[in-house]
This record gives structure tokens, C-alpha cells and sequence, in this order.
């Protein structure tokens, strides 16, 4: 990939996650613009509980009594330090993190980062192209830690514990005793010189309204010789063993540097640099394309089994996102055993028929406060379940688990959540919000939705449909609620469904905002609950009112609510968050609707063709592949601006957009092969 200048790449990404919840992240200019950006971000609880150990580097290069700095800082107020840095002359994010950079003398260098997923640990390397004399080029490089929570910033203190404990090629520093020490293995030579970089400034989240000043902490400077070889530096978290019980201690405050004991693994960190790198470049080459790659850095370690990071730098893993993303990421994929491992493992954790919707960071205790969160369980574990992967047990196990959902929310359960008499689901009370629109600001929540919201229904529909193949009792409960919801959510004029019916609990009450959600009536799940002419005006009605080239908006222009662009302090962009703003992981239900309801409109000379499936591609997935080089890189970002441009807002790395991004990938695919079947 070319290379724009430094500047005009702040805004773009990359990403090297470890598979535990922890990653490294930057900016493809080198500039940090996230309190999230870091070398070295670990979960300390996978997928949670994240540190940031390393946040970044200062490096130069000294040759004949002169330096460069081959990286860039941004000081407060705006100032970025230093104005003559290394020219960047391209980026290649493949197979990780590259840049080639030209010295002042007219010298190339080659730098480059990636995780090794295996052991979680940051590879950095530095090369020289061309030959140099030993003890002529001599790279310096001063790693800058903090040791803190990823939401939070580091400031100048006392606590701080610079100390380092050496033993030849590698550093230990423990910062605070609450977190993992750092273990640099260099073949570097280190220098312990303690100093505090101060007023770091992080110009996203001064946008986003937040605290963008930090102070990092830097105990020494490494020095490589560049003539000499490559200058690798291997940075890995350690958690340092309790003694007797105890919690371990950290290096006293007033042993500048001291030995510890030989680790098990005393390999030279070129060659050892060199390995990792051929075993991790060996992996990634069994993904056949770029998004399968990235689809790899949402499958992470939970307790016993694994599960999917809802999004990068700041989301862990949230039940809905989970059920969502998994269709695309992992079944679309062929990642069955993945699939089938996060359905066990989330299994366990079903409370009076609900899943969680998150895991705190800090604390185990999960909050149940989705009402959509189980049925998207009963989604992905019906898909999961056709591939025929299951062998018996594990089909008896996901079947029990539906059964425990679907009879938890028909009896009722948490949040007013329960089958109406009219066998709908009602769900909510004040100050809850439950569904995918669920921003919330103190007290406020922006879209309440209380009462019997389209797609929840939908789900539900298609939950009882799915537990009545093997469960007789929900036949019945499964007739009347689809009958229901065919007298009850169709507008008088035939237009679309409403939003909400019994809204506020309040009998008849109904919202008509023209909304996304009513889609999954018609394409996103298994079963379609809405078909023919209707089916087909909702498909219009969303195309037309709603749809941008980076998936359906919201909520339509024109709506009192509708705001159309995403941006502000926190309570600003919590307000727009679900009232017109674009969101990628939309155009798979989309798409899915609008390819059944041409598939069924052959009568109207409406049917399928080659020619009307490459033109869906065109329009519908083109701005999206367009997207995957730009903002997080081979990614998906999770929402964008619901008017033109139409700019990426929210975590760049976001794993149910990119999984439906894969899913309607295959549905395409298969659609254009079942066409060339009858021709």
C-alpha cells in the first residue's frame, strides 16, 4: 500500500490482537490519537480486565554526532515534536504493520510490528536495506510505559517504580504492583536513564469530548547498532508469581537496576524474533483473504472456552455482539469448532432464560440487561446447528439451553420481560434500555423502546419456530404470536411496520419512526414473518429512506429525532447514536430482505438475475470493500455519519460489521449459484 503523507494517515488504523482481549494499536502516521493506541495492552482476566503496559516509543538514530528521530509525539496544546522526522515513504499493513522510512542522508530503514498470537507477546524490528559499517548508524530507543486501565490516562507521580531488573538481552520493569510487569528481550543494550515524558495529547479524544493529556514514564534508552544486524525489541507481559500466598512484589524503589534469575526461555532475541515472526506470518497465511485475517482478531480466550470481542480498542465481549458477529465471522468462515465453543461457553451462563449482554472489566458478575441478547443465542445456535457440525451431545446441550430461554421468556422473567396474552414479547421499564438501541446518558435513556419492539419479535418468532422442531409447546404459543404480529405491526397504508407497538406498555400505543428494525421481519433470521407486497415495502421504504453506502441508517431524515451527524462530547453522540446514524452491520439484514423478496417476485418480472446481482454487489458491498483502507485497516468501523459523507465514527474495529460483511458475502455467492442452476 502507497503511502499518503504522515498527516493525512492519523486517521487510519491498524490493529495486531493477541487472541486473550489484549492487542497493540497505532496510527498508520505513528502518531498516537487514542488513550487506547498502545505496543503492549494486555487482559489481565481474557477478555478483560486490560492494562496498558507499553503505550508507544521514542526512537532515533546518531550517526557522525548527529540525530533524527525516526517517530513523532503530539504534545498539548497541538504540537507534534519533531518537525524533521524520518520521511515515511509507504505503509503495507500486510502481512503485519510495515513502514519504510528515508533517513536525512538519503539511507532507507524498515520498520515493522506484530502480535504472535500464540504467546501474546509485541515483536518490533528495525532493518537497514543496504550495507553499513558496524558502529556507524546506531538506533536509540526509549520505550514508554504507564501501567494503567485502557479507559483511563496516566499523569506524573510518585509511585511510579522505575527500577529495572537485567539479565543480559532482557529488562524487567514493574511499574506498580497492581499490574503485569514488562519484559523487554532485546539484543539491544540498555541504559537506565528514568525520566517522565510529559503532556502527551490524543487529538480523538479531544474530540470525543474526553481528557486527552497523559504523562508516560520512560526508565532507559537501548541502543542497537544498525550496521551490525536488525535491532529487534520482543515486549511481553509477566505476571510475577506470589510467594507463600502472598501478592508479589514489585522491584524496590531504590534498586535502579538489579539481576533476576534466568527465564526458561534464554533464546537470542534475533533469532527468537525470527521465529515468531516465521510462525505468525505461517498462520495468517492460512486465511485465504484479507477478511478472513481480520475476522481472526475477534476470537478470543474466555474461562473455559472462547469467545468474540464485540469491537476494538474499547469494547470486551457483549452477548448480542457475540450471536451477531458469529454468523459471518466464524459459520460463514467454516469455523465450526470456534462456533461451537463459544455456544458452550456462553451457555453457561444463562440466568432465568437470559444471557448476558456484557461482562464488566472490573468484577465478575455479568449484567443481565438484553432482551435480545438470548434470542440472537437461539439464532446462531440454530445456524450453528445446520451445518451439521453437532454431534449429539452438543446438540442436546444447545437444545436444552433453548429450551431454558424460550421458557423463561415465555413465563417471564428480569425487566418486564415476558409472552403477552397476545403471545408477543413485551419487554422494559423506565430507565432500562434493552434492545440494540440502547444509549443511555445518566438517566436518559435516547431510545427506550419499552413494549414490543419489530425486531424483537422477529426474534421471537423465529426463536419459537426454531425450539418447536423438537419442542411441541411452542407450537401453539409460535401460531398465535405470528398471527399477532400479522394484525398488529402493519401500517394502515401499507408502507412499512411500525417500530413499536404497546408502546410504553401503553395498549395500542404505537411508534411509526421509520426504522431499520423492521427489516428482520423480513431478511436477517432464518425465518422470514412477513412476505409478499408488504415484505417488499419495507425493503423499498428502507432503500429509500434510510440507506447509505455505509448500511441503513437509524432513523429517516425528516424525523423531528433525526440527527445527522455523529459528533460532540459524550452525551452529544449518545444522543445520535441510534437517531440517525449509519450502522455497516445493518446491510446483511438488508441485503438477506431484499434478496427474498426478489426471489418470490417472479410474477412481477422482478425475479433474481446474474446482471441484478452484480449490480447489488456494486451498490450495496463496493463502498464497503473501499472502506477496509481506511480508518481500521482490513476492518469494518461500527457506525458512520448518516448524512453524506457519510464519515466512520465509533470503534474502527468492529466485529458485526465485519461479520456481516463475510455473511452476505456467502448469501451473494449462493445466490448467484442457485440462478446459474435454473438457467
Amino acid at each position: 500500500m502507497d503511502m499518503k503523507p504522515p498527516s493525512a494517515r492519523e486517521s487510519d488504523e491498524w490493529l495486531e490482537a493477541d487472541g486473550r482481549g489484549g492487542y497493540a494499536s497505532g496510527t498508520v502516521s505513528g502518531l498516537r490519537t487514542r488513550r487506547y493506541h498502545a505496543l503492549l495492552l494486555c487482559a489481565t482476566r481474557p477478555p478483560t480486565g486490560r492494562k496498558v503496559l507499553v503505550n508507544g516509543v521514542e526512537a532515533w538514530v546518531e550517526t557522525a554526532g548527529t540525530r533524527q528521530s525516526l517517530t513523532r509525539q503530539r504534545y498539548a496544546p497541538d504540537l507534534i515534536v519533531p518537525d524533521d522526522a524520518a520521511d515515511v515513504l509507504a505503509f503495507d499493513p500486510h502481512p503485519w504493520p510495515g513502514w519504510r522510512l528515508r533517513l536525512r542522508d538519503g539511507r532507507l530503514l524498515r520498520m515493522a510490528c506484530f502480535v504472535d498470537k500464540a504467546s501474546a507477546r509485541t515483536v518490533l524490528r528495525w532493518d537497514l536495506e543496504g550495507a553499513a559499517e558496524a558502529g556507524v548508524l546506531i538506533l536509540k530507543v526509549r520505550p514508554l510505559l504507564s501501567g494503567r486501565d485502557y479507559h483511563a490516562l496516566h499523569r506524573e507521580n510518585p509511585a511510579f517504580d522505575f527500577s529495572a531488573a537485567v539479565d543480559g538481552q532482557r529488562v524487567r520493569w514493574r511499574p506498580y504492583g497492581h499490574a503485569p510487569a514488562v519484559l523487554a528481550h532485546t539484543n539491544g543494550r540498555y541504559a537506565h536513564e528514568p525520566d517522565w515524558y510529559r503532556n502527551f495529547c490524543y487529538a480523538r479524544e479531544r474530540e470525543r469530548g474526553l481528557d486527552d493529556i497523559e504523562d508516560l514514564a520512560t526508565p532507559g534508552v537501548f541502543s542497537f547498532d544498525l550496521g551490525a544486524g536488525p535491532a529487534v525489541m520482543i515486549l511481553s507481559a509477566v505476571a510475577l508469581p506470589a510467594v507463600d500466598g502472598a501478592a508479589p512484589e514489585a522491584p524496590g524503589a531504590d534498586d535502579a537496576v538489579v539481576a533476576v534469575a534466568p527465564a526458561p526461555e534464554a533464546d537470542d532475541a534475533v533469532a527468537l524474533a525470527s521465529d515468531l515472526a516465521e510462525r505468525e506470518a505461517a498462520r495468517r497465511a492460512a486465511y485465504p483473504d484479507r477478511l478472513r485475517r481480520a475476522a481472526d482478531a475477534y476470537v478470543v480466550s474466555r474461562a473455559q472456552g472462547l469467545t468474540l470481542v464485540a469491537g476494538y480498542p474499547w469494547f470486551t465481549d457483549w452477548g448480542r455482539d457475540t450471536f451477531i458477529a458469529m454468523r459471518g465471522l466464524l459459520l460463514a468462515t467454516g469455523r465450526l469448532d470456534e462456533a461451537r465453543a463459544i455456544l458452550l461457553e456462553w451457555a453457561r451462563y444463562i440466568s432465568q432464560g437470559m444471557l448476558p449482554n456484557t461482562f464488566p472489566d472490573e468484577g465478575n458478575e455479568p449484567a443481565y440487561n438484553s432482551v435480545d441478547a438470548s434470542l440472537w443465542f437461539v439464532i446462531a445456535a440454530h445456524d450453528y446447528m445446520e451445518t451439521g457440525h453437532a454431534d449429539d451431545a452438543v446438540r442436546a446441550s444447545l437444545r436444552a439451553a433453548i429450551d431454558t430461554i424460550v421458557a423463561g421468556y415465555a413465563g417471564g422473567t428480569r425487566h418486564g420481560i415476558a409472552a403477552d396474552a397476545d403471545g408477543l414479547l413485551r419487554a422494559g421499564c423506565p430507565g432500562m434500555q434493552l434492545t440494540w438501541m440502547d444509549a443511555k446518558v445518566g438517566d436518559w435513556v435516547v431510545t427506550p423502546r419499552i413494549g414490543k419492539p419489530v425486531e424483537v419479535q422477529a426474534l421471537w418468532i423465529n426463536a419459537l419456530r426454531i425450539a418447536a422442531a423438537w419442542n411441541a409447546g411452542c407450537r401453539e404459543l409460535e401460531r398465535q404470536a405470528t398471527a399477532s404480529f400479522a394484525r398488529r405491526f402493519p401500517k394502515p397504508d401499507g408502507s412499512g411496520l411500525y417500530d413499536v407497538v404497546d408502546d410504553g406498555h401503553e395498549a395500542g400505543r404505537l411508534d411509526g419512526s421509520v426504522r431499520p428494525n423492521q427489516l428482520f421481519a423480513v431478511g436477517g433470521l432464518p425465518h422470514a414473518i412477513v412476505q409478499g407486497p408488504l415484505a417488499r415495502a419495507v425493503v423499498a421504504q428502507v432503500e429509500a429512506a434510510l440507506l447509505t453506502p455505509m448500511g441503513p441508517r437509524t432513523l429517516a431524515p425528516g424525523d423531528p429525532a433525526y440527527t445527522g451527524h455523529y459528533r460532540g462530547g459524550p452525551v452529544q453522540r449518545d444522543a445520535a447514536y441510534h437517531q440517525g446514524t449509519a450502522w455497516p452491520w445493518l446491510i446483511g439484514a438488508f441485503v438477506q430482505a431484499w434478496l427474498r423478496t426478489r426471489a418470490t417476485a417472479g410474477a412481477q418480472g422482478d425475479e433474481l438475475s446474474p446482471a441484478a446481482l452484480e449490480q447489488a454487489r456494486e451498490r450495496w458491498l463496493a463502498p464497503l470493500y473501499r472502506h477496509l483502507d481506511e480508518a481500521g485497516l482490513d476492518h469494518v468501523s461500527e457506525i458512520a455519519d448518516g448524512d453524506a459523507p457519510h464519515r466512520c465514527a465509533g470503534a474502527p474495529f468492529q466485529a458485526w460489521s465485519l461479520g456481516e460483511l463475510l455473511r452476505v458475502e456467502n448469501m451473494l455467492r449462493d445466490a448467484v449459484r442457485d440462478v446459474a442452476r435454473t438457467r
